[in-house]
């Protein structure tokens, strides 16, 4: 590598609008994903299992998992793609012919209860030795999501920036060069750990950022005129996308607070996602509102740490009891949102809680299409949604004439 890389590293880090700081650091989403996406991996298994998998992507578990991914900022920007049903090219080959999508299945089970990287190698190999068509490398960011500290996620971009950096022609569909792309990578990131994390995301994002010229090594002033056009248009799109994140962000706290402020006044004790309790709206601060610590609970603490990050919940006065849950979605997610919510009732439903998705205005075809799901409807979990609009507008005749949580029936909506 003809560049030092801790310059480029800091250069990366420091940069307010990078994947590291919007997506890597300090995102509830990408922290919630993890358990999310791995409840949807053991769906798809037990599709695969149960011979309940379609014959198609579209409506599939597989097409649940993969919009999650997508929904996780632009790094996983097109993850889902090599996974649509080319029916001409009959690619990827796991959904008309039954043994390849066995072999997918047993592979996901096999990556999703590995212990180790060896295990996780060698099923790599053995499916590649199948030589499915179409099922390449872009399965390694669903692996991310199971093994974050093992595989790295895999695209276009990231290849492109790797290329470029290490000054390799890696190739991308090819597992034996995914393979040793990943070799170097984690060399690179064991040597420069203590900038970087054990979490081979970071590093991800550092080729990411390189492979769309968001992140330009040295000084531009190899660049010509046009590429130095393309990255300014490359930036000002970044900006303004960080822009619109901060908007969405703001609009996630103001309904987190109109919920607390809600279930507070209905009586219950309620309870901010545990790294959001330090937030304040219209200079009220949640930790005003919210219990000083989360109730102790009789679940292990993978499940507990999940169940501490849905973003607002509402207990019985004096309680462990979970009375209703509310993940408040923003206008890039809604998959993952009813991943959790569903995640939450396998853990602690006894019959008398209830789950909604808090959703903007301009999504609710797109959530009531998610619930109607049959792989949605058959978990027999009933989430309902509510518009950021109708709880705006309604908070304070909630607080006022409420005497339950049946009060959100007014304002809540089925699919």
């Amino acid at each position: 590598m003809n560049t030092p890389l801790y310059p480029i590293i800091q250069q990366y880090k420091t940069d307010k609008e990078s994947v590291y700081n919007t997506w890597f650091i300090n995102n509830e989403e990408r922290l919630k994903a993890f358990r999310s996406i791995r409840r949807g991996v053991m769906q798809v298994i037990d599709d695969i299992r149960c011979k309940r998998f379609p014959n198609d992507f579209k409506g599939s578990s597989l097409e649940f998992v993969l919009t999650c991914i997508t929904e996780q900022k632009q790094v996983f920007e097109g993850a889902a793609h090599p996974f649509y049903w080319k029916p001409k090219l009959r690619i990827p080959d796991i959904y008309e012919h039954e043994a390849n999508k066995q072999a997918f299945g047993q592979f996901l089970e096999n990556c999703l209860n590995a212990k180790g990287e060896e295990q996780i190698i060698k099923e790599i190999i053995r499916l590649d030795s199948l030589k499915i068509k179409g099922l390449g490398p872009a399965v390694a960011s669903i692996l991310y999501f199971l093994h974050p500290t093992i595989i790295p996620p895999f695209n276009t971009a990231i290849i492109n920036g790797f290329n470029f950096l290490f000054k390799d022609k890696k190739k991308l569909g090819s597992w034996s060069e995914y393979l040793k792309l990943r070799e170097v990578m984690i060399d690179s990131n064991n040597q420069h750990r203590a900038e970087l994390s054990s979490d081979l995301g970071a590093i991800a994002g550092l080729l990411f950022e390189i492979g769309t010229q968001k992140l330009i090594l040295g000084t531009d002033e190899y660049l010509n005129e046009d590429e130095r056009k393309k990255l300014e248009k490359a930036i000002e799109k970044r900006h303004k996308e960080v822009q619109d994140e901060k908007e969405q962000e703001n609009l996630h706290t103001q309904m987190q607070y109109h919920l607390l402020k809600i279930g507070h006044a209905l009586g219950y004790d309620v309870i901010a996602a545990s790294n959001d309790r330090s937030k304040n709206c219209n200079g009220q601060s949640f930790s005003f509102i919210s219990l000083p610590a989360f109730p102790s609970m009789n679940c292990d603490r993978e499940v507990l740490n999940t169940i501490q990050l849905i973003d607002v919940l509402w207990f019985q006065k004096g309680t462990n009891n979970v009375i209703a849950a509310f993940e408040v979605e923003k206008s890039t997610s809604i998959y993952s949102g009813i991943l959790r919510l569903s995640d939450l009732s396998y853990t602690i439903a006894d019959g008398d809680e209830v789950f909604y998705l808090i959703v903007p205005d301009n999504r609710v075809k797109d959530v009531v299409l998610q619930l109607s799901r049959p792989a949605i409807r058959q978990n027999n979990v009933p989430i309902k949604f509510i518009l950021f609009s109708d709880l705006q507008q309604h908070c304070d005749a909630l607080c006022k004439f409420g005497e339950s949580h049946h009060i959100m029936e007014k304002i809540a909506k089925s699919a």
